[in-house]
């Protein structure tokens, strides 16, 4: 059995979709490219593909994460083509690798968050930011299936502050008013921090409101180096195995041709 791993986006529109339509069209993409998918057992079998992460519905992602398992050997770069023809534009499949090395999930500790706050002053937005770094705790509340949970945002917050406005592909909305823009990287912690929590705990702390819903994306998750502060990629090991891959071989061919003639 193969593994492959594949990393896909929620631009534009998109970033409406909830993850159970991203699930339907992403069975339907692996049913039109013909990948030998392998399934569960029992009653209801279903293709074993398995989610890391999902961003939330209503947030945009550069960097979501999935692994399939199938029945015949495919090669990686083939098969994400096949499968990026199939899939609505907006999802789009950017990488595939082989797994080779376990535990995508435990690679998966912190993500990189862009906020774009239109209509706020940059100036404004930085006073904030500073205002939440400043503080040890920053309580805020959110409605959960079991009611309201009141929890502190700041702890998950490795890193917060004010960017450069960028004109990004993924940004629909006119550029011609105060706009601000906000790079934070949040540890994935249970009860998980959201970037709306973190915008809930700006107004906590110094008022910042802005007038209309903050269009948010997900630039990268991945494992957060606590010495750098960086997030890395999670598939960097398994590109790494790969590409060693060869030369293992290539060494235990050497050594069997020299024992063969000893």
């Amino acid at each position: 059995m193969q593994r492959i791993r594949l990393r896909y986006t929620k631009r534009g529109r998109l970033r409406f979709t909830s993850h159970r339509d991203f699930q339907r069209a992403f069975e339907r993409a692996l049913r039109r490219a013909a990948v030998p998918m392998a399934y569960s057992a029992g009653f209801t079998p279903h293709p074993k593909v398995s989610y890391a992460n999902a961003a939330p519905t209503g947030t945009g992602s550069e960097a979501e994460y999935l692994e399939i398992a199938l029945t015949d050997r495919r090669d990686p770069e083939k098969l994400r083509e096949l499968l990026d023809e199939s899939m609505p534009q907006g999802l789009d499949i950017t990488e595939a690798v082989e797994a080779r090395v376990s535990g995508l999930a435990d690679r998966l500790t912190a993500s990189v968050w862009e906020m774009r706050l239109d209509g706020v002053d940059p100036a404004e937005a930085e006073r904030a930011v500073e205002a939440f770094n400043a503080a040890e705790t920053v309580e805020v509340s959110r409605k959960t299936k079991n009611g309201m949970r009141t929890f502190d945002a700041r702890g998950a917050v490795a890193s917060l502050g004010t960017a450069p406005e960028t004109h990004s592909p993924q940004a629909d909305r006119p550029t011609d008013q105060p706009c601000a823009i906000l790079r934070l990287v949040v540890r994935h912690v249970t009860p998980a921090v959201r970037p709306d929590d973190v915008l809930s705990g700006l107004r906590a702390v110094a008022d910042l409101a802005p007038p209309v819903a903050a269009a948010v994306t997900r630039l990268a998750q991945g494992l957060f180096d606590e010495e750098t502060g960086t997030v890395t990629d999670p598939l960097a090991p398994d590109r790494e195995a790969v590409a060693a891959a060869p030369a293992d071989r290539a060494g235990a061919a050497e050594t069997a041709a020299a024992k063969a003639s000893a």
